[in-house]
């Protein structure tokens, strides 16, 4: 199984490229997470917002299989605990299926991105910056792994 990453923005930090690497390189081929950036729609007065979403959107779309879950970050989402999170990557281990975590920009996902999903995922009620939200994920991805296999980095309850 693989998991993809899916995100708009391509000109990161060096923190939060070696943050993301750090914690994506850990996880095992069975659980790979790939991470594929979105260039981020051009904005500005002469461009209406939903116009650079909406190219966001469909690029994101494009970078789907028509076979894959999708799981779509998004404040409105459900949150979930470690231990939720460790039984949904199960699940989608077992199921052999690949993933595609969809992550905005700074003004969130295009509508039909939202829609595409079979699950809506909040990282937190807090606005996270969105690179910031790569590291995130990529430590929690690993740190589920790991409470899966019994491995000593979760000592959480």
């Amino acid at each position: 199984m693989q998991i993809n990453l899916i995100a708009v923005g391509t000109r990161m930090p060096a923190w939060v490229e070696q943050g993301y690497q750090e914690y994506a390189r850990r996880l095992p081929r069975e659980c790979a997470l790939v991470l594929k950036q979105i260039p981020l729609g051009p904005r500005g007065k002469s461009r209406p917002l939903a116009h650079a979403l909406q190219e966001e959107g469909r690029r994101m779309l494009a970078a789907l299989d028509a076979r894959q879950r999708v799981v779509a970050l998004d404040v409105a989402g459900q949150s979930w605990s470690t231990l939720q999170l460790a039984r949904e990557l199960g699940e989608w281990m077992g199921s052999g299926e690949d993933v595609s975590l969809l992550v905005g920009g700074p003004d969130g996902l295009d509508p039909p991105c939202l829609a595409r999903a079979q699950r809506r995922w909040s990282l937190s009620p807090l606005t996270l910056p969105h690179p910031l939200v790569r590291v995130l994920l990529a430590e929690q991805l690993y740190r589920a792994w790991s409470l899966i296999n019994g491995h000593p980095y979760h000592r959480g309850g």
